[in-house]
Formats: structure tokens, C-alpha cells, sequence
């Protein structure tokens, strides 16, 4: 909920319905000790919760009196970093299971990838503009492997597909671009919209923008 308020009143361009300090404040007391974000102060690392606090901090503007309490420091940037790139399973498996999930990412420490956090890791390491180290072409790998014989996107390889696995398979391939025989549109990470849409969304959701008259 937070991170959607955050996206609200950056298509807005109105900060003034939160107390923007102390929504900061909260998300930075979900920093784990890991580098990634847990859903509440005291959790573990998680990549949903890790995507939705940068992106959150990420969309105050730069020249927002709040925007030096929104960006990492560099010590946290690395940790960070670090975190999500260790998500992605590695590509020397010991074990059939493995060979099938590797390049995927997990959501947490100690599991299995899982199709969705090719999304919620890959667009958390383009917000911080680090994508380029992660191993793209191992993540498409996965994620055509992750695809139905019949259509759509499962969790993982023989898995049945569903519609958020899908579509965040999807949005992660945008964004990560594993292979341009994909032909997707680039998505904006900060809000898992194409740029054109958030181009439009900007220019004629904001509260400053010109009304238009009816007819």
C-alpha cells in the first residue's frame, strides 16, 4: 500500500496527502541487515517488498526537501545490490532441479526461483541502475522454460501458468531485454509501465496539468 501512494503522488505531482517523512522513516526501519526489504521492520529480505521500497524511494523528486532521506548511501547501494544478484540462481547446478531453475531468481535467501522475481529483483537492480550485471540471458533461459506448451507463463518449468506469473515474466523480459526476438516495449521499472504510458500518465494525471474543456 505504501508503494501505492508513492506511485499516486508522483502521477500527481502532489506530495502533500502523505507525511512523506515519516512513510520514508517506515521503509527504511524494513531494511534487513541482508541489504534487501522486508515487508514490515524486523522481516526478511524479500524481493516484492525489496522492488517496492526502492521504487518507492525513487519516485520522490530530486528536488523534493525529502529527497536525500529517499536515496541510498553508497555502503547501502552496494548491500543491495549484492543481495538481489546472489537471488539469482546459479548457473552450475549439482542437481536436475537446479538445472531446471537456474538463471531464475529466488524471492528470498535459501529458496527456489520463482518466474515473478525475474520481475521484482530485475526491475529492483534497474532502479538502481545495476541491471547490467545480472546474467540476462541465463534469466530469458528460465523464463522461456518457465513458458506452457499451450500458452502462458508458469512459476517454474512443468508448472501450469497463470496470469501474474505471466505478466511478470513478461514485464521482467521488458525490462531485462533478454533476447530483441521478444520484441517487447521497455517498461519505466518505477511504476511496471511502458515509458510511453508513463510519459502520458505524467503529463495529463498530474495535478498541474491543464484541464481540458468538455464538449
Amino acid at each position: 500500500m505504501t508503494y501505492c501512494a508513492f506511485v499516486v503522488c508522483a502521477l500527481l505531482d502532489d506530495w502533500s496527502c502523505i507525511d512523506l517523512p515519516r512513510a520514508l522513516s517506515y521503509i527504511q526501519r524494513c531494511r534487513t541487515y541482508e541489504g534487501g526489504y522486508g515487508q514490515t521492520p524486523l522481516g526478511e529480505s524479500l524481493g516484492g517488498p525489496t522492488y517496492c521500497a526502492l521504487a518507492s524511494m525513487h519516485l520522490v523528486p530530486a528536488e523534493h526537501p525529502c529527497a536525500s532521506q529517499a536515496r541510498l548511501q553508497p555502503t547501502e547501494w552496494r548491500a543491495t545490490v549484492r543481495w538481489l544478484l546472489h537471488m539469482q540462481s546459479q548457473q552450475t547446478p549439482q542437481t536436475q532441479t537446479e538445472a531446471k531453475l537456474g538463471g531464475g531468481f529466488a524471492g528470498r535467501t535459501n529458496k527456489l526461483a520463482d518466474a515473478c522475481y525475474g520481475f521484482w529483483c530485475g526491475a529492483a537492480l534497474a532502479i538502481l541502475g545495476a541491471d547490467h550485471l545480472l546474467d540476462v540471458h541465463a534469466l530469458g533461459a528460465f523464463l522461456a522454460r518457465c513458458q506452457y506448451k499451450f500458452g502462458g507463463i508458469g512459476k517454474a518449468p512443468d508448472e501450469h501458468p497463470d496470469p501474474y506469473h505471466t505478466y511478470l515474466s513478461i514485464a521482467a523480459a521488458a525490462i531485462t531485454s533478454p533476447d530483441p526476438a521478444w520484441k517487447l516495449q521497455p517498461l519505466d521499472p518505477l511504476i511496471n509501465a511502458t515509458h510511453e504510458t508513463a510519459r502520458w500518465a505524467k503529463e495529463h494525471i498530474s495535478a498541474a496539468a491543464p484541464c481540458e474543456p468538455k464538449s
